[in-house]
């Protein structure tokens, strides 16, 4: 086992399950297709996934998503070269894991609404608004880099940590995601996105690419500032990614306010 193979195996997983939830509880036809349970189902499946998705690339530290990988090169737990592996490796399971959950709901596509496809693989917003939909991205990871620090900082029973790690996310989604699908995590959002505007799935509509930076961006801010603010609070460090992502969230809660009131 190496780093990049562990890395695309967890993703992988993870997004097997987390767009196989997303399939299930969307499209037409499909058994647990259930209006009354599906963003609760869809919160607890994707922490599911994380959960094994960690267990599966305990090799390589588990990062299974570019912000944390992004975050920790900045505080210097990883090089930029096994930064580059990992990225590698989890944009490749997350496009074999696509691949499959295509293949797997073949007969259900056909006859589903555009937007509940979309919704299969990429985020969307519950109501557009650019400068708020970045920073309900921004505080998401935050809490997710800062919790699994968080996380690392206490000790568990042998194997207890992916499950801990899971109900983070089951908790970021169930209380934060409301608002624009809680990607927190770059290559949860635009390689399925990539693979959704790719396949020839029918009625599938536009891929909506006009929204697709902010869950690139978002998550990669809010997992620097979640590291670094880390790093301030117990170690005392003030590092140069703490100021520029603070800052950057200074900035875009004011532009988020004012995107508000206008």
């Amino acid at each position: 086992m190496n780093e990049f193979l562990s890395e695309a195996i967890g993703t992988f997983i993870l997004i097997l399950f987390g767009l196989g939830v997303n399939a299930g509880s969307s499209l037409n036809n499909s058994f647990s297709n259930k209006i009354s349970n599906s963003w609760v189902m869809g919160t607890f499946g994707w922490g599911l996934a994380v959960t094994l998705g960690v267990y599966a690339a305990k090799f390589s530290g588990a990062h299974i998503n570019p912000a944390v990988t992004i975050g920790l090169l900045t505080s210097g737990e990883i090089s930029s070269n096994q930064a580059f592996v990992y990225i590698f490796g989890q944009i490749t399971g997350a496009f074999i894991g696509c691949i499959i959950i295509f293949l797997h709901y073949l007969p259900l596509w056909e006859g589903t609404k555009s937007d509940k496809i979309l919704g299969v693989f990429a985020t969307s917003p519950s109501k557009p608004s650019k400068w708020s939909n970045l920073l309900s991205e921004i505080i998401g990871t935050f809490i997710l880099l800062f919790g699994l620090k968080f996380i690392g900082t206490n000790e568990f029973s042998d194997g207890l940590n992916p499950l801990i790690v899971g109900l983070l996310v089951c908790a970021i989604g169930i209380s934060l995601g409301g608002t624009t699908g809680y990607a927190i995590n770059p290559v949860r959002d635009f390689i399925p996105r990539l693979v959704h505007y790719i396949l020839p799935i029918p009625g599938k509509g536009n891929s909506n690419w006009s929204y697709s930076w902010i869950p690139v961006i978002g998550p990669i801010i809010g997992g620097v500032m979640g590291v670094s603010f880390f790093l301030y609070l117990f170690e005392g460090l003030v590092t140069p990614y703490f100021i520029i992502s603070f800052s950057l969230f200074i900035l875009i809660s004011i532009l988020s306010y004012f995107e508000f009131k206008t």
